[in-house]
């Protein structure tokens, strides 16, 4: 290696003492001061200058040239590449490599020939690394050890090398490789000084306005995040996006919460069917494969019991995300929306319109279909006391016929019942209505109910609030309905079980809860169970008139009657009336 020492400033490289590293900083007014429009000029590959020249004002022109060029240049990538060019035609080299490792960036180098074309391929990295982890010459040397050479290839015998000082730190060099020695003068070296400074000031403004510029896209694409984030989180439902490998990309706050929500954390990046695999997986991926194919927005409509038994209707769509430029299905938006109150009340709608009907056929056919049935089961009475009285000792059917009697009699007081509750069902119910004590109205039930003889093993619990606000009604129609509401809960526990009537208050209501830990009621037949003539029971054991006529009475107390019912665990009925004003 040969540490090249400086000789004295002269007129003719006066301008190259100025860039040396070893004497005074450059005076960079001294270099751009010149009129605007000479500013605007682009670098030009015009000037070549040769060890035997000493022409001042060549040198001044290949300084003035590089800098107007590099002023205008923002990427450091750019810079490095006029550099090299202007360096490799202004010194007649055989190559010319700019390489620095710039931080936030890394690696940046350009290479040309001197046939003014980009070369690939002409560093020695592991060289390179080797000479900037040990610590670097801080000034420019010539290099005639080949086995020390940072360029590749056999063209050059000779290798200037001038470190890029940025930030008080060596963080590369531009390296200028000659045919022979004889081609380096030290005219060139200080040329080359000079242009090494310039250089490590433009590319380290490069690199920083290179960096405030990505900070400023990754900050806007931040916040753009955040905020498209804020927007999902805000939609009142339930949302998330698979790719075309079913990984989960999105997934927002309402996927979160719930009894079906899952955390953000534990969804993103996962397969779906992983995610949910309390769903079934054939019809989840039948679903996502349909809409990776046909491209087409599907709505599903599901439901699903919370632990509590109440029944959440969902309407799932599945909306297909195109590619706007190639057209293919990229991604899948899944929303789920929680439209339970909007089937409830459509079911609320279609029960009245039913109970409705109902009630005007029971009005109309009622009182008919009663005088007849009081007729049948009038004969049949006074048929059975006749033989009772030996009427017809002597036939041999005499034992059919008393059974017969039986049967006819039975069945027609059925009728009856059924036909007396239709009536019920259509009666308008205004009542008596006034201010009654609810928690009264629980316990005359539940006594009424303790002396009826049904079910074995029941026991019957009161949990009754302080306090309760007293509601207008009618306290026998309530009683009636609480009543039929427990008489159901006791045929739900054939083998026994508990019975709690409850009562408590809410902001503007009263809540009467009946529950029971029966069988519970299938999901299936939830929808139905207020429907007129609509039974589990088995035949002759239930008219299913009961909950209808206690829907029909709690709605004309303008109240709710819902259910919530976990099969094999129980079910619950609650009643809410409005609190008197």
């Amino acid at each position: 290696m040969e540490v090249r020492e400086l000789p004295p400033a002269s007129p003719g490289n006066l301008l190259l003492s100025v860039f040396s590293v070893s004497q005074r900083p450059l005076n960079i007014k001294t270099v751009i001061r010149m009129p605007l429009q000479s500013a605007a000029k682009p670098y030009t590959r015009s000037t070549q200058l040769t060890a035997s020249t000493g022409d001042a004002a060549a040198e001044i022109r290949f300084i003035s040239d590089l800098g107007r060029s590099l002023l205008f240049t923002v990427h450091p990538k750019k810079v490095a590449c006029r550099v090299a060019d202007a360096i490799q035609n202004g010194v007649g080299a055989e190559l010319c490599a700019f390489v620095a490792e710039l931080e936030n960036i890394g690696i940046i180098s350009c290479a040309f020939d001197k046939k003014g074309e980009i070369v690939s391929d002409f560093l020695n990295r592991t060289q390179l690394e080797k000479w900037l982890d040990l610590l670097p010459p801080q000034i420019g040397y010539l290099e005639e050890n080949k086995g020390s050479f940072l360029l590749t290839g056999d063209m050059h015998s000779a290798e200037y090398v001038s470190p890029l000082h940025i930030n008080g730190e060596v963080k590369g060099a531009i390296v200028v490789g000659f045919a022979n020695k004889t081609d380096f003068s030290e005219g060139k070296a200080s040329l080359i000084d000079a242009a090494t400074q310039m250089a490590a000031m433009s590319v380290n403004l490069s690199a920083h306005y290179e960096a405030a510029i990505n900070n400023s896209v990754t900050q806007a694409r931040e916040e753009h995040r955040r905020f498209t984030e804020a927007i999902l989180d805000a939609l009142p439902v339930s949302l998330y996006v698979v790719d075309r490998d079913y990984r989960i990309v999105t997934w927002n706050r309402h996927r979160e919460i719930g009894v079906q929500g899952i955390p953000r954390d534990s969804a993103i990046g996962r397969n779906v069917f992983e995610v949910l695999a309390r769903y079934p997986e054939g019809r989840v991926r039948q679903e996502f494969e349909r809409a990776f194919r046909t491209g087409r927005i599907e709505r599903i409509e599901q439901q699903t019991v919370a632990e509590d038994g109440s029944t959440k209707h969902w309407l799932v769509s599945k909306v297909p995300m195109k590619d706007p430029e190639t057209g293919e299905v990229t991604h899948v938006i899944t929303v789920g929306e929680d439209v339970t109150m909007r089937v409830e009340a459509m079911h609320a709608v279609s029960r009245a319109e039913k109970l409705a009907a109902v009630g005007r056929l029971a009005a109309g056919v009622v009182h008919e279909i009663n005088n007849p049935l009081a007729t049948i089961a009038a004969c049949a009475e006074a048929l059975e006391q006749r033989a009772k009285e030996g009427a017809f000792e002597g036939c041999e059917a005499a034992d059919d016929v008393q059974e017969y009697l039986g049967l006819i009699k039975s069945e027609a007081f059925r009728c009856k019942s059924i036909t007396t509750g239709l009536l019920d069902f259509s009666r308008a119910r205004t009542g008596n209505r006034i201010p009654i004590d609810i928690g009264e109205i629980l316990r005359s039930s539940a006594n009424l109910v303790s002396h009826q003889k049904r079910g074995e093993n029941v026991l019957i619990e009161l949990e009754i609030a302080d306090d309760i606000p007293q509601v207008k009604a009618d306290g026998g129609q309530i009683q009636q309905a609480v009543i039929a509401l427990a008489t159901n809960a006791i045929d739900a526990m054939p083998d026994g079980g508990t019975l709690t009537f409850r009562a408590y208050g809410q902001s503007k209501s009263v809540a009467i809860e009946v529950e029971d830990t029966g069988i519970g009621i299938p999901p299936d037949d939830m929808s139905k169970i207020f429907e007129p003539f609509f039974t589990t029971k088995e035949v002759g054991k239930g008219t299913g008139l009961g909950l209808a006529v206690c829907y029909g009475i709690i709605t004309d107390h303008s109240g709710r009657l819902s259910v919530r019912s976990t099969v094999g665990k129980g079910t619950t009925f609650t009643i809410l009336l409005p609190i008197t004003d």
